[in-house]
């Protein structure tokens, strides 16, 4: 009978150790799902949300580096916290300086850098040591490559104190490397588009804020008789913010204004044909360039981009609203006639167009360009009259465009 009893006994130790451990491996096994949900709930660390010194920076590329993740985070998170202890910043300060560009009202002011530029980097070596000149000038040029010939002798004209940017409408670009200026220059390419059409997506004022002068030109000009390092010294002696070199007068001359004189160095205003000018200082007899071979100064420029219209590609209209952008017009628009320049009146653009109703390509283009003219004169003398109904002016002399 003890015997039975003891027996039972040690069943019920053995039934109740195992019950204990069952109970600690079922509570150690919720505690870890519970751990690990709660782990879940918090939001992950982002690595490119810290602040990481530039000394351990080099680590997410150097494979080698004996910098482990978890010191590498210690580290940021080391240094961020100095740095608002530093500073007195609690977790609550925040950045937003409203004088700052629309868009970046929460950066320091520091950090901003609101202008760029044409200048290629490399991808090695010291930042400022990439540029071993920053050209103080640009010339832009929109061509096709059956028009090689006539860019490669103009671009021979332009020292190396000009950055060379191509716009490409016939989306050829790679050819061009069988001239060595190519493999320096900037290419851009986007078919059957105008000057004006890159001009208003690729000139944006910050981005051409380095250059002086900014020449927007066409690709069927003859510059025998042009140097830009020459020109670009007049333009400065005359005060001139808008120019264009002189058109000799044999070939494709539409205005008074921009043929050439061979007595002087520049001129500033002309006489045209009886009844074209209704006050001596305004376009086409002063204040007026031709959209062909045109040259802004930076501040110019500046203004000019703004009045280009996105949809009004070809810019007819925009010669004679330059003045807008200067002021005296009669006195900083003007034609240099000591470097001068030929048109040769190429239709290679024109006959991008697309032929429609019998009509050959370059007759829809040319009936396109006289639309977008009377559109923009419309588009302005609206804009213009909205402004003074506005501001409760009455103007003493409604100027047409």
């Amino acid at each position: 009978m003890r015997m039975a009893k003891l027996g039972t006994l040690g069943r019920s130790g053995f039934i109740r150790k195992t019950n204990d451990s069952m109970r600690l491996i079922l509570t150690t096994f919720v505690g870890f799902l519970i751990g690990f949900l709660i782990g879940l709930s918090f939001p992950s660390v982002s690595i490119t949300k810290l602040q990481f010194p530039s000394s351990i920076v080099s680590y997410v590329e150097d494979k080698s580096s004996g910098i482990k993740t978890q010191a590498l985070l210690n580290h940021a998170l080391t240094s961020t916290h100095k740095n608002n202890s530093t500073s007195g910043s609690t977790s609550t300060a925040k950045i937003y300086v409203p004088t700052n560009p629309k868009g970046a009202e929460r950066l320091a002011p520091e950090i901003i850098v609101p202008e760029s530029d044409f200048y290629p980097r490399r991808l090695w070596g010291n930042p400022n040591e990439d540029l071993p000149i920053q050209q103080k000038y640009l010339v832009t040029f929109t061509v096709g490559y059956e028009q090689k010939n006539s860019i490669n002798d103009a671009v021979k004209k332009f020292s190396e104190n000009f950055t060379i940017l191509l716009f490409h409408y016939d989306g050829r670009t790679t050819e061009w490397d069988e001239f060595e200026w190519s493999k320096r220059a900037i290419h851009v390419s986007t078919r059957k588009q105008t000057k004006w059409w890159y001009a208003k997506r690729f000139l944006h004022p910050d981005i051409v804020a380095p250059y002086e002068y900014i020449f927007i030109w066409d690709e069927d000009l003859g510059v025998e008789h042009f140097n830009a390092e020459e020109y670009v010294k007049l333009v400065k002696k005359h005060g001139l913010e808008i120019s264009q070199p002189g058109l000799e007068p044999n070939n494709g001359l539409t205005w008074q204004m921009t043929k050439r004189r061979g007595d002087r160095e520049v001129h500033k205003d002309t006489e045209e044909r009886p009844g074209w000018c209704s006050d001596p200082h305004l376009p086409p007899c002063a204040a007026f360039v031709e959209i062909m071979a045109p040259v802004f100064s930076r501040s110019a420029w500046r203004c000019v981009w703004h009045m280009i219209q996105n949809d009004l590609v070809h810019g007819w209209g925009l010669d004679f609203a330059l003045r807008k952008c200067v002021e005296p017009a009669h006195e900083k628009i003007g034609v240099v006639d000591s470097q001068w320049i030929v048109h040769k009146v190429v239709p290679s653009l024109g006959n991008q167009g697309q032929s429609e109703n019998g009509k050959a390509p370059w007759e829809g283009v040319r009936e396109r360009c006289r639309k977008e003219w009377g559109m923009f004169q419309t588009r302005l003398a609206d804009a213009e009259k909205a402004y003074y109904q506005k501001m409760g002016i009455t103007p003493a002399n409604a100027t047409s465009v």
